[in-house]
């Protein structure tokens, strides 16, 4: 079954309720929730998508989240993602919003941060690889690996 969103506005405002996929293909405007985790040490934490994924197999990623389910908010969608591709629960918290026209349609995404202190445990249904990176070394992967279309501008907006 299809996961029912929030479609919204240009200011981020509900007009309704429509099916993810309906929302995709029709270019509307709905919530996504992403979280960028960080290690004790400050490090950032990157994965590799599953090859067999339908949304950009086998690219690396900065943000772990998914679509914001009806009645949830950012945060909320950033964490239960969490929990079911890694494994964990952390405090999750909102750093900022922004209209992203990169991927497979328009959304809003919501960028949450989280500290990580428990080990990862993935659903290789999701992550086909994981780990830690410092600052220097994630800028320049970005550079030379091939990331999802956000993930550069999630880590910009991030270090602002």
């Amino acid at each position: 079954m299809d996961e029912l969103v929030e479609r919204v506005d240009a200011q981020d405002r509900v007009l309704g309720v429509v099916s993810r996929s309906e929302a995709v293909r029709e270019g509307w405007l709905h919530r996504v929730g992403v979280v960028v985790c960080r290690d004790d040490q400050g490090r950032f934490l990157v994965h590799r998508r599953a090859e067999h994924l339908s949304r950009f197999p086998g690219r690396y990623e900065l943000g772990v989240g998914g679509a914001a389910g009806v009645g949830e908010t950012y945060a909320q969608a950033a964490a239960r993602e969490l929990t079911e591709e890694l494994g964990v629960r952390a405090d999750v918290r909102l750093r900022f919003t922004f209209l992203n026209r990169a991927g497979l349609s328009p959304h809003w995404l919501g960028v949450c941060d989280a500290v990580l202190s428990e080990p990862i445990v993935t659903d290789p249904d999701e992550v086909a690889w994981h780990g830690w990176l410092t600052e220097p070394e994630l800028r320049r992967t970005l550079r030379q690996w091939t990331y999802t279309p956000d993930s550069q501008e999630i880590f910009d907006r991030y270090l602002l």
